[in-house]
């Protein structure tokens, strides 16, 4: 018998993996994976940390959706865990220090849905820029030839980009990718804050960097595009909104926590800002009682800025393989905190440990 049918057999018997987000049933794709490499899958829904524990309670890996959060309480709990995988780029819901300090990788995918975020920013600009929503309902509703008054009205609001300033918060993958859309509409230039970027990696994307209060003063659109740490959580609050232009327009399609929303809810309110369009809020879903969606100055969408047919697919499937890879000693797509490959080490010198006989991790990216 060849030593891979070997490999196979003794990971059917011996390891497991859990997926408990249950907003929706995993993907073929992703179990599919899991299954073909002989490793034992079960989809249990959890919707409170208890829950997940229980689900959990023997898993090897285990496989998450944004809620609930990834706690410390659910992360001591689980005493086979090697690894706590989502979805996508973010690991904003899961507890890292607490899975370092464990010796538990949290993985991600990123890089599948870059450009989707960055052409959904866009479109939800142009829509508003534009009025598109307002005046397809106007049109729809009969506007146009019984009310003109009200097209007249929807046409005196419709701006250009070209000529403006955009701002970008956070320079990364998707930001890069927004600036290279936006650049096309001519404006007048492109600013972003991002402390970890410097200006000779912006300059390739045509981009000045600038602190922080000069993109809100300068900025007549600003689309976030960071990361949820404790650094940028609620940085765009009242104060920060207070500093913006009266005709601004403001985007998020990165993290809610981002954003203070009653900040928000106030500047949209009091004319702070001229308008604005999200697609992720703090806590989602977004009740039906929000007073945001009484809002007409904001356009919303229910977190689907990732999504695409294509993205959907490469990411359940690197989903999968993350499961696969931790337990196998292949690379894997993405960790979120690499500090964690040290503390396993510190783990097998101090005596038997959650990683024995798993290999090390292998954190260089192959795809």
């Amino acid at each position: 018998m060849c030593a891979n049918s070997v490999l196979v057999r003794r990971i059917r018997m011996t390891f497991k993996v859990v997926i408990t987000m249950y907003n929706r049933e995993p993907s073929e794709l992703t179990t599919n994976v899991i299954r073909e490499a002989g490793i034992d899958v079960e989809y249990i829904p959890a919707r409170t940390e208890n829950e997940v524990i229980t689900a959990a309670n023997d898993a090897d890996v285990l496989l998450v959706g944004t809620v609930p959060h990834t706690t410390r309480k659910v992360l001591e709990a689980l005493p086979k865990l090697k690894m706590i995988g989502r979805s996508g780029v973010g690991v904003d819901s899961i507890n890292l220090d607490a899975a370092t300090e464990l010796g538990i990788c949290a993985t991600n995918t990123p890089g599948i849905n870059t450009s989707e975020v960055a052409d959904h920013a866009m479109a939800m600009l142009l829509s508003i820029t534009r009025q598109i929503v307002e005046q397809n309902a106007a049109l729809k509703a009969g506007a146009w030839s019984d009310r003109p008054a009200e097209v007249d009205a929807l046409r005196g609001k419709l701006r250009r980009i070209a000529g403006n300033t955009v701002g970008i918060f956070g320079l990364g993958s998707i930001g890069k990718g927004f600036a290279n859309r936006v650049r096309g509409f001519g404006p007048g230039k492109i600013i972003a804050y991002d402390p970890y970027v410097p200006q000779t990696v912006a300059d390739l994307v045509g981009v000045h960097m600038v602190d922080f209060d000069t993109l809100l003063d300068e900025s007549d659109y600003l689309t976030v595009h960071s990361p949820a740490t404790a650094e940028t959580n609620e940085i765009f609050n009242i104060n920060a909104f207070k500093k913006m232009k009266p005709t601004a327009v403001f985007i998020n399609c990165a993290r809610g926590p981002i954003v203070d929303e009653a900040g928000l809810q106030e500047a949209l309110e009091t004319n702070l800002i001229y308008a604005a369009g999200i697609d992720v809020t703090k806590i989602e879903p977004l009740d039906a009682e929000s007073p945001l969606l009484k809002l007409d100055n904001l356009t919303i969408s229910p977190h689907v800025a990732g999504t695409s047919e294509i993205s959907g697919i490469v990411g359940a499937t690197r989903w999968g393989e993350n499961a696969v890879n931790i337990l196998t000693g292949k690379p894997l797509h993405g960790l979120g905190n690499p500090e964690v490959v040290k503390r396993i080490a510190v783990m097998r010198a101090q005596g038997p440990s959650r990683w024995d006989g798993i290999p090390d991790p292998v954190t260089e990216a192959w795809s």
